[in-house]
């Protein structure tokens, strides 16, 4: 299949079966074991990513662009230490979730800015731009447009996630324990990190931050990179 047809059942799925799952993962109601291992797994990304931010001391200078915002999990603390956020995500029922979650949450309900829009058609520059668990979708070819199409928008700093390629993860996913359960329907991409660096350095990046956020089914490269 072509990169349009994962686009497609991407979309498809986040406004289908996928969403009802994944709204329980990225909740905070009842959910089977490895739902809820993968909650803990993302959420170890979500703060990861938190507590670099917060570590500049910066946040309520910077605009920041969520791009795959999913239910908003990162883009309502972002905007509640004050930052500036633009969140998008390529499911419109992701995005209705991430605001009625905004609205709860937040007393000034035009911080974070939500969209429903494909990564790839955003255009508007940002001092930040954070992608995180969008990749694991799209094979090599289209994360390297997506990856240079999100440096286009990032003025100073590029935050990214993927699964990476290592024979032991590539043998869980062979097994069936990467993304387990019936309401798997989207294909899994595993990245070596090593054309993920290549790429970002191609594109004018210089590592900066890097750590591995991992359980018994999540397992996520968290990368930070600034203007070299």
């Amino acid at each position: 299949m072509n990169a349009a047809d994962d686009k497609m059942i991407v979309r498809e799925y986040f406004n289908a079966t996928g969403f009802d799952r994944w709204r329980r993962i990225y909740g905070d109601g009842e959910v089977n074991t490895v739902q809820l291992d993968i909650r803990k797994g993302h959420q170890q990304t979500i703060d990861t990513v938190l507590s670099w931010l917060t570590a500049d001391g910066n946040l309520n200078e910077l605009t920041i662009c969520d791009a795959g915002c999913g239910v908003g999990s990162l883009s309502i603390p972002l905007a509640q230490a004050g930052a500036k956020v633009y969140a998008t995500d390529i499911s419109e029922k992701m995005v209705t979730e991430a605001k009625e979650r905004a609205q709860k949450a937040l007393e000034q309900a035009e911080n974070p800015q939500f969209a429903v829009q494909d990564l790839e058609a955003l255009s508007d520059r940002c001092h930040t731009v954070i992608c995180l668990d969008v990749l694991i979708h799209y094979p090599q070819t289209k994360a390297a447009e997506m990856i240079a199409h999100l440096s286009s928008l990032a003025e100073s700093r590029l935050i990214l996630s993927f699964a990476p390629k290592t024979p032991c993860y590539t043998l869980l996913k062979k097994i069936g324990d990467f993304f387990p359960g019936p309401s798997k329907a989207t294909r899994a991409y595993l990245h070596r990190e090593a054309e993920i660096l290549q790429l970002l350095e191609a594109n004018g990046w210089k590592l900066q931050r890097h750590t591995l956020n991992k359980t018994r089914f999540y397992f996520s490269r968290l990368l930070e990179v600034t203007r070299s």
